[in-house]
């Protein structure tokens, strides 16, 4: 490969540091702002090219495991970070994005994995890919949304309001939520195809549903008018359950027979 996952994961991090170091040496210096930012969106664009490098490496879409999906997550939840600054103006966003994309990386470096080029005849169908991008994406959005709502907790606790970044946290829970749904209904026609059942209430399925009700649960709430504080404790801990489906129901004994074993590595 022209650049190993090493260097790339370091060099992101890298970036990532001294572009938020910058952006807030910038509110002493405004001519900072930019060179901040290039360095910050550069760190996540060295991830971006990582995986297309990788991906023409494995000749498949790299989507199979939990680390591989990790890498996508250490790219896409940064630019998550940007594009809520650029809509609402909100900067602090992306410092926690860059914290848990760097997260992301660590565990990856800690656990590398076997490159394997091979896809089980289940992940050979193009079901494949809409299933697990929508996921990613909507995980990535979700994730940002709690990270708001825990920003907005602690300033809750000092008695502060922050009605801006409650607009964020649900937006970010509503397109995540939106995404969640898709992936749902193309998880069960991938199902149909691959085992002849659309839904089998296998572990991985069942999280991924409780997931689905538990960011439900917060749109319903949210449009009965419940306190907007009370609902950043919800979205916060909402995204407990989202790490259950995501990496957590595979450590359960009934999830050993899974048809979902093959993420396991």
């Amino acid at each position: 490969m022209v650049i190993d996952f090493n260097t790339a994961a370091i060099l992101a991090m890298v970036c990532w540091t001294i572009g938020s170091l910058l952006d807030l040496l910038s509110r002493k210096s405004a001519a900072l702002k930019l060179p901040a930012f290039l360095i910050a969106f550069g760190g996540t664009m060295v991830m971006v090219a990582y995986i297309a490098i990788y991906w023409s490496f494995l000749g498949r879409p790299p989507l199979r495991t939990l680390g591989e999906t990790r890498l996508w997550y250490a790219a896409l939840i940064p630019l998550a970070g940007f594009l809520v600054e650029y809509r609402w103006k909100i900067s602090w966003l992306k410092y926690y994005c860059m914290a848990l994309a760097g997260f992301f990386l660590v565990i990856n470096l800690l656990h590398p994995e076997v490159f394997d080029k091979t896809l089980m005849p289940a992940l050979q169908s193009p079901w494949f890919i809409p299933h697990v991008v929508v996921y990613l994406v909507g995980y990535v959005l979700l994730a940002a949304s709690s990270v708001a709502a825990l920003h907005n907790v602690s300033l809750q606790l000092r008695s502060k309001k922050n009605d801006a970044g409650e607009t964020a946290a649900h937006y970010l829970a509503l397109l995540g939520f939106v995404l969640l749904t898709f992936g749902l209904i193309f998880g069960a026609l991938w199902a149909k195809e691959a085992w002849g059942h659309y839904w089998t209430w296998d572990p991985k399925e069942t999280w991924a549903f409780l997931s689905w009700l538990a960011y439900l649960g917060y749109l319903h709430a949210f449009r009965y008018k419940i306190d907007r504080g009370k609902l950043q404790w919800y979205l916060a801990l909402s995204f407990i359950v989202l790490l259950v489906c995501w990496f957590g129901v595979n450590y359960l004994p009934s999830a050993q027979n899974s048809v979902h074993t093959y993420t396991q590595s």
